[in-house]
């Protein structure tokens, strides 16, 4: 494998407190955004959530000449439909779906507000051409909001089920505090992302539930990479310690952490800047996602790990000292107590799943 980083012995673990700091900080940014945005009386909401999940008009239109979504957009943005979403219709070059929100009363769901989100898309093509001669509407569907509602129970269902998925897999591959610690850190990269798009308040739609549950999958590869190294070292140095064995095992990969995150990352900037309104959603929090996961497979899943892992040994030693009927004092002096013989080969130590 190419090596980018030679040599690198970088303590990542000491500095674990400023890591999680970091982490907490910037989910508490989010959760701040999103609290105070929905408190204040007429501010916006928490999230600025699209045609999908709060209802609107979509209306089908088909050109007689060639025309980019971009001109769509503006020619819809000088009438005031600023809200509108273009998409192209993939297999048909020249027709699209124009989305609006609910432009009526909220919560009418009758015919009435689809003819006045067709109305309010003919009024403003009408600049390109008269209907019939430059487009022509071929169709109109009505998007509710109960729908809407429907729509995001689902997505964060489908979320949901996919970090209990990945639990209970790294759990059997591994041992249950690494199936933990991963989801923690996918956790983590969710709320973190979701947190820049109330901020932002960059529209959430279900492209943009596409994008955070890729980011699961590609936060998990990430995290079980770093993972299963500590696995294969944990066997080939069984004196070293776990913080020892951690830290060698992040560096070893992370050579291979910058040339694969790297590139997926120059892909998705790419598809940010130039991927148009359509894909903007999925872009950007992608575009977050792969930093933020990056970040998190080495500054939060590890160190949860090691700290998760420590905390069990203890305990198992603790508990085969008092089996032995013998359990460790500390003397008043500072200094504990000599255990008598036999008792240190009473201490279970924890096997380790193996693949």
């Amino acid at each position: 494998m190419i090596q980018v980083f030679t040599n690198v012995r970088i303590d990542w673990l000491a500095k674990r407190r400023v890591f999680i700091g970091l982490s907490v900080l910037l989910m508490l940014a989010g959760l701040g955004s999103a609290v105070l945005r929905q408190l204040t009386p007429g501010g916006t909401e928490a999230f600025n959530l699209g045609v999908d999940f709060k209802g609107g008009t979509v209306v089908t239109t088909r050109f007689t000449r060639p025309v980019t979504a971009e001109a769509i957009r503006a020619t819809l943005a000088n009438q005031g439909l600023t809200e509108a979403v273009i998409q192209p219709v993939t297999d048909k070059a020249d027709t699209f779906l124009i989305k609006l929100p609910l432009v009526g009363a909220e919560g009418d769901e009758s015919g009435a507000q689809v003819e006045l989100g067709r109305k309010k898309v003919g009024e403003a093509l009408n600049s390109i051409g008269p209907e019939g001669t430059a487009y022509e509407i071929i169709g109109t569907d009505a998007v509710g909001a109960v729908a809407g509602a429907q729509l995001r129970n689902k997505a964060i269902a489908a979320t949901l089920a996919a970090l209990v998925g990945i639990l209970v897999y790294i759990a059997f591959r591994f041992e249950w505090t690494y199936g933990a610690a991963a989801v923690i850190a996918v956790f983590h990269d969710v709320l973190v992302t979701l947190g820049f798009f109330s901020i932002f308040q960059w529209e959430v739609n279900l492209t943009v539930i596409a994008a955070l549950l890729t980011l699961v999958g590609f936060s998990v590869n990430d995290t079980i990479v770093v993972f299963d190294r500590i696995r294969e070292n944990r066997r080939l140095h069984r004196r070293e310690s776990l913080y020892k064995i951690t830290n060698d095992s992040i560096n070893q990969t992370l050579s291979r952490t910058a040339i694969t995150n790297g590139l997926v990352f120059l892909s998705v900037l790419a598809m940010a800047i130039f991927g148009g309104e359509v894909l903007r959603g999925f872009s950007l929090a992608l575009t977050v996602g792969v930093l933020v996961g990056t970040y998190s497979s080495i500054a939060v899943a590890s160190p949860i790990m090691v700290w998760w892992e420590q905390r069990l040994e203890a305990a198992d030693k603790a508990a085969a000292l008092g089996a032995a009927g013998t359990p460790a004092t500390k003397s008043r002096t500072g200094g504990t107590t000599t255990k008598p013989e036999g008792v240190a080969t009473g201490v279970a130590k924890r096997t380790r799943g193996t693949v």
